[in-house]
């Protein structure tokens, strides 16, 4: 369903701001090709810890949505961590994850057992949020991927990008990475700003929009191929974090983990689109699709 037109049209713009030679296209080919095959002698173990921060007063859909999304990606254990309201909406939308609540980690430091964090959906951006964030960056050994308001957070209080450990990733739409590197007055400009904030920070950025792009800390630039306008919807980038989080809780590169959810969240958005229509097709839709993108990555 995607319009090669804008994939042109994206490829014209960025070559504007970097070397051609530095902007790749990313296609079915290529995803097959960075996937991990899973060891017939295996355990929940050997696919990682995720943690994952979200949720705040209203919000618990936004926790729901990742959360599920991050599951439906092969992580092998998930903890959400989210205020204790949202314990019974978490315990019954997503039985296979483990609910740890805020109050518990404001006392607790030892975040060793994760092999990921996430950290954005529906979280809020008051202080309370902002300390627990403060602390969770401080302490994390492990690849972090931060969306929606951790990132508006660190928008608000500039040090903690110091705190983020390497071969992390952020996936802000155009709106949240206009509060990082301030308001771009046309798209060539906001690429210009996505690639310096990557090299600014050594952290992978992933642009959502039509098409989404990726950018890595050394300048290169990654269009993705897969997605669609019924994707513009509540939610939809909550799905992606959650799928970025179970990538790189099995252990892989901030760059692999961000091209690989980027191309399978667009490939489910276009399922559900088939399915649905791009009218009626929610967030949720692309959840349910992502089986078939996954097994449609798996066959031969």
């Amino acid at each position: 369903m995607t319009d090669q037109v804008y994939i042109d049209d994206t490829r014209l713009m960025l070559g504007m701001t970097i070397p051609a030679e530095s902007i790749h296209t990313v296609d079915r080919d290529l995803i097959r090709g960075l996937l991990k095959i899973r060891a017939q002698q295996s355990h929940k173990g050997n696919y990682g810890h995720a943690f994952l921060y979200a949720g705040s007063s209203g919000m618990a859909g936004a926790a729901v949505l990742s959360a599920r999304a991050c599951m439906r990606s092969g992580v092998g254990l998930l903890s959400v961590c989210t205020i204790p309201s949202n314990n019974d909406i978490l315990q019954i939308s997503v039985p296979e994850a483990m609910v740890i609540h805020t109050d518990d980690m404001y006392a607790a430091s030892d975040l060793s057992r994760f092999t990921a964090i996430g950290a954005g959906p529906g979280l809020g951006r008051g202080d309370s949020q902002k300390v627990l964030l403060d602390k969770l960056l401080k302490s994390a050994s492990c690849p972090v991927v931060l969306d929606a308001d951790a990132l508006n957070i660190i928008s608000m209080n500039g040090y903690l990008l110091d705190y983020v450990p390497s071969g992390s990733v952020m996936t802000p739409h155009p709106g949240e990475l206009a509060r990082l590197t301030g308001p771009s007055d046309n798209w060539t400009q906001m690429a210009a700003k996505a690639i310096d904030l990557a090299r600014a920070t050594g952290i992978m950025v992933i642009v959502k929009g039509a098409p989404t792009v990726t950018v890595s800390p050394d300048g290169t630039a990654w269009i993705n191929t897969t997605g669609n306008p019924g994707m513009a919807t509540a939610g939809s980038g909550d799905v992606l974090t959650g799928i970025v989080l179970a990538l790189l809780a099995q252990g892989y590169s901030a760059l692999h983990a961000a091209l690989i959810s980027v191309f399978i969240h667009g490939y489910a958005g276009d399922e559900a689109a088939r399915t649905m229509s791009l009218t009626a097709m929610t967030s949720a839709d692309i959840i349910t699709s992502l089986p078939k993108a996954w097994l449609n990555m798996e066959q031969l």
